[in-house]
């Protein structure tokens, strides 16, 4: 093989170095931000991204409790569990979830957009969503974010 070989580069593991990011929800679309949150969980706005590392950064939503969701998905949008047991089959609506907590639906759309294996777990656990204004990872210093058109990601 030759030297002048182009090689793919392969990010060592950015979990020392990631950015903390602030993304108020209120008012936006709960499928629309779903998506631009898992991109950057992944780490797929960064030049040095790389499938099976975790290299994305730390999210904090505040205002979940604010989202929209479009047509008639109030009512007809169902969040199913199961026990494993006989008759342990339980089905709420979107507003059944939103009136018992309001971030799960947006962290359930969230994992569902990950990867189902320990590294979507990983990324999941870099995500923290709060229903209200407030948050307690000031210390942190998180940047505030809004996401372009395409997803694309502006700070400030």
């Amino acid at each position: 093989m030759s030297a002048a070989t182009q090689r793919s580069h392969v990010a060592a593991s950015t979990a020392g170095d990631a950015q903390w990011y602030l993304v108020d929800a209120g008012g936006q679309t709960l499928g629309r931000l779903a998506v631009n949150l898992a991109r950057v969980l992944r780490g797929k706005h960064r030049p040095t991204y790389t499938p099976h590392v975790v290299c994305g950064d730390q999210l904090v939503v505040v205002n979940a409790r604010d989202l929209v969701v479009t047509g008639q998905k109030r009512r007809g949008k169902l969040y199913d569990r199961y026990s494993g047991y006989p008759g342990g089959r339980r089905l709420r609506t979107y507003d059944q979830v939103v009136a018992h907590d309001p971030t799960q639906p947006l962290r359930e759309a969230v994992r569902g957009m990950l990867q189902h294996n320990s590294l979507g777990r990983h990324e999941l656990h870099r995500l923290r969503v709060y229903a209200g204004p407030t948050h307690p990872h000031a210390a942190q210093q998180p940047v505030p974010i809004t996401f372009g058109e395409f997803g694309e990601v502006h700070e400030g």
